[in-house]
């Protein structure tokens, strides 16, 4: 276990989160004898990586948890699988078959890949699938399920009772024609079958009933076993009422919808969970991702280039800032992990707990000496033209001759990746720049630099050669306009590899005829 006045020190988020529920929730988690944590789920699209986001920092939660408290915990990830269809997703086949089943619950959606009963359960069985393949430890729980068992009964039983202090909470905050329709019970229609958002004419208490206005008829529904669904903002709040949750993350578009809910649950007797307010994740345009949009990168696409670790270390960092999620974000983020690992093996334990790779890891931290950063990789990648793991490997042995693969799984890994995300991202947006006289004077020179270089000199020996080599051609002023055109000429980029690593990884011979044969 870590020491007490460490814990107590740390300020990285999850123990701040943590610490702030178990103050917070301190008589109803003691009383409990368990800690539920939740997360939501709205099965209208495909999962994409904000799910992943959410149950992935929620875990880190409650690793940190674990070494605060001996409390059992509990993840619930909740699928709102009732919920009517409110739009077709632009990323689904079999349009027309949704457009047909439109407003129906998700779950009595039939399903356009026609793999399961309904489009809800498909998307659930995605949400489980890729959550298995992470090994998050979480428990599903389907709203269809629980409102058709009973198992909400005796809470919807508690709505109705509160009808009119929810109805006080919830009108000031609507339009007055939206005033005239809401209801906090949504009837589902026993002729369309459709989610109903109908005015409330009489609400029989004894008989937990509804009789609502449909268009002018007269329709009496049970609220229970399912036969109505609550509104979004209720349906929340009786979540956490039934389900005891301690803590629920969400996005910032969701506050307001938080602070109603919270209005809610204290109105029906019970204390709102700790909660957590994270930004939104957003496409290379910076437009939020959507499951109906199916922009982004999806989760798929991250795990073809890089590794689910890396993808949990850029959900952990700065949950509280506005993230892009896109292809060219990939090598940055998995550099970033890299070099976590590396400060790790130095880090006293204080500092082990402000790492993000302790919580991505679970605080076992992997040992492995890192070879080079995946940017480089990719330079390589080019560079020898490699287009296998087994070619790339040898190329690396030529200069790192006591390596071997089984010693470095992350690196194999990163190998792997590494060619294919040059192949899908890279290779196809590379703009090698074309050298003018002046620029061609410039590089001739570098070239006869490294006729003085050889395979044995370090690095650093090499990088100073290339620094005083740009000085001498116009360069002295700004030496980043000196790599700028080495990069762009060399590598068809404005970044690039730190060149005196580089060159004498991949040999001087070999990074003078690289360059020989650009300029031409």
């Amino acid at each position: 276990m870590i020491k007490k006045e460490n814990l107590d020190k740390t300020s990285a988020w999850p123990f701040v989160e943590a610490k702030k529920m178990l103050r917070e929730r301190k008589l109803f988690i003691e009383k409990k004898g368990k800690i539920t944590l939740q997360t939501g789920y709205g099965p209208s699209g495909l999962p994409h990586i904000g799910t992943f986001g959410e149950v992935a920092r929620t875990s880190m939660i409650v690793n940190a948890l674990s070494q605060l408290t001996n409390l059992p915990t509990e993840i619930i990830t909740f699928s709102d699988d009732m919920d009517g269809l409110r739009k077709v997703p632009e990323n689904i086949p079999q349009k027309k078959l949704l457009e047909k089943n439109l407003h129906k619950p998700l779950t009595q959606v039939p399903d356009p890949f026609n793999k399961f009963k309904s489009f809800g359960e498909h998307n659930n069985e995605m949400l489980k699938m890729f959550l298995n393949n992470f090994n998050f430890k979480y428990n599903f729980k389907s709203s269809t399920s629980l409102y058709k068992s009973g198992f909400f009964n005796q809470s919807l039983q508690t709505i109705l009772e509160n009808y009119d202090g929810i109805m006080n909470i919830i009108l000031p905050t609507l339009g007055k024609e939206r005033q005239k329709t809401y209801s906090p019970f949504l009837p589902i229609c026993p002729e369309t079958g459709h989610v109903l958002e109908i005015p409330v004419k009489e609400i029989i208490k004894e008989k937990s009933e509804i009789i609502f206005d449909n268009n002018g008829k007269d329709l009496a529904k049970s609220i229970l076993d399912g036969n109505c669904k609550l509104q979004w903002k209720v349906d929340w709040a009786m979540r956490w009422y039934a389900l005891d949750v301690d803590f629920e993350m969400y996005g910032k578009d969701l506050i307001e919808s938080a602070i109603l809910s919270s209005k809610i649950i204290n109105l029906i007797g019970k204390t709102k969970p700790s909660g957590f307010a994270y930004e939104l994740f957003l496409d290379e345009k910076g437009e939020k991702i959507s499951k109906s949009k199916g922009n982004g990168i999806t989760i798929d696409q991250w795990l073809e280039y890089a590794s689910p670790e890396s993808l949990s270390l850029y959900m952990y960092q700065n949950p509280k800032r506005a993230k892009k999620l896109y292809k060219e974000i990939v090598p940055k983020a998995v550099d970033e992990y890299l070099d976590c690992i590396e400060k790790a093996k130095t880090q006293d334990e204080l500092q082990l707990l402000m790492n993000p790779v302790w919580h991505v890891h679970n605080n076992k931290v992997p040992k492995e000496n890192m070879i080079m950063s995946f940017s480089m990789l990719l330079n390589l990648v080019e560079t020898s033209n490699a287009d296998n793991k087994r070619l790339l490997w040898k190329f690396v042995k030529r200069y790192k001759k006591d390596i071997l693969e089984e010693n470095h799984p992350i690196f194999d890994k990163l190998v792997g990746y590494a060619i294919k995300y040059f192949k899908d991202v890279i290779k196809l947006k590379k703009k090698y720049k074309k050298p003018n006289d002046i620029e061609k004077v410039a590089l001739n020179s570098l070239i006869k630099t490294l006729d003085k270089c050889d395979d044995n000199m370090t690095p650093e020996d090499i990088q100073t050669l290339i620094y005083s080599t740009g000085k001498e051609n116009g360069y002295s002023e700004n030496l980043r306009d000196w790599f700028k055109l080495i990069y762009e000429v060399v590598f068809g980029d404005e970044n690039g590899p730190r060149m005196g690593f580089f060159i004498s990884f991949f040999g001087v011979k070999e990074t003078k005829d690289l360059i020989i044969s650009k300029i031409k």
